[in-house]
């Protein structure tokens, strides 16, 4: 099978971007079974395992999706109908609302019931491009893990769980002087700034934590920040939305919307590290997410729809309940 995978950023895998980890990791499981792949990406990509094929700025897609295509897999809506059988992954929560082609595919279950859609694959990753776990390094403080800057996921709920525990927090992905989305600045002396980071920087501050603190106040599509630090054997303590409760079993984390119930739980944290490692190994891997996958082309190709009707997104809620 000859799979066009299409996706409106560059690759290979930034340092950051979680998004383009999953499109590689899912091309690459793809060509291990035997399926050739090109991507339809922008200008200045490469990749040694598939063809890359450079977006071309203002040309239909349809004349950019070559005849010899069995099956195109957009990461984004295409404006568009295409000549070729089509499945578009939605990877956030679009906005404003509009409607998604019939063969839309969701990241969880809770992402698909929020667009009226049944159709939903859980990203997964190759954890064997990760750093391995350091399981005799001492463990000491908490980390924040996201765009520190949007005020959904709440880098300033996370610092007050920290603070109320009485705990170091390593934020990644925040700054501690922010002028982006108005003035603010944090004042507690035990939360650490990194900014945007990734790779082994981020393995290590990962492999030296104790636990994401994770209140988002909105419905979480997936949760990379989630499954990366569950790799790393750090329970998760966040808020019960999106995706989350699908993640996060009781075995592996609290979820809650009070900053007192979440500081209680870091402050009394005595979860299994190998058993949260075991969760993001067994069930979000990459050979997963490439089989359910397969499954849809197959579905595609034989004529059947993936979803009753087309997918609209239905409920957004931002802004969710949060008591600090």
């Amino acid at each position: 099978m000859h799979i066009l995978i299409a996706h409106e950023s560059p690759i290979p895998v930034t340092a950051y971007g979680g998004t383009e980890r999953v499109i590689w990791d899912l091309a690459c499981g793809l060509v291990a079974r035997g399926h050739r792949v090109t991507f339809l990406v922008p200008d200045g990509s490469a990749c040694p395992f598939a063809a890359v094929q450079p977006i071309r700025p203002g040309v239909p897609w349809r004349e950019q999706v070559g005849r010899d295509i069995d099956i195109a897999h957009f990461q984004f809506k295409p404006d568009e109908e295409l000549d070729v059988p089509l499945i578009v992954t939605e990877h956030g929560n679009c906005q404003p609302p509009s409607p998604f082609p019939l063969n839309t595919v969701f990241v969880s279950a809770d992402h698909a019931r929020r667009h009226g859609a049944e159709c939903f694959v859980h990203n997964g990753l190759d954890w064997t491009s990760y750093a391995p776990v350091d399981w005799d390094r001492p463990r000491a403080g908490y980390h924040f893990l996201g765009k520190g800057e949007w005020r959904l996921k709440n880098l300033r709920g996370a610092i007050r769980v920290a603070e109320r525990a009485g705990e170091r927090i390593e934020v990644l992905g925040g700054v501690r002087f922010n002028v982006r989305r108005g003035l603010r600045f944090t004042l507690y002396p035990r939360a650490r700034f990194h900014g945007m980071v990734g790779g082994q920087r981020k393995f290590d501050v990962l492999n030296g934590s104790r636990g994401l603190i994770f209140p988002v106040r909105w419905n979480e599509p997936f949760g990379m920040a989630v499954i990366e630090s569950l790799y790393f054997g750090c329970p998760v303590f966040a808020t019960p939305y999106g995706a989350l409760p699908e993640i996060v079993e009781p075995e592996h984390g609290v979820l809650s919307a009070d900053a007192r119930l979440l500081a209680d739980a870091v402050r009394a944290n005595r979860f299994d590290p190998r058993a949260c490692h075991a969760r993001a190994v067994d069930v979000f891997n990459a050979d997963r997410m490439t089989d359910s996958y397969l499954q849809l082309y197959d579905r595609v190709l034989s004529g059947e729809s993936l979803n009753p009707r087309p997918p609209m997104l239905l409920d957004l809620d931002r802004n969710l309940p949060w008591a600090s």
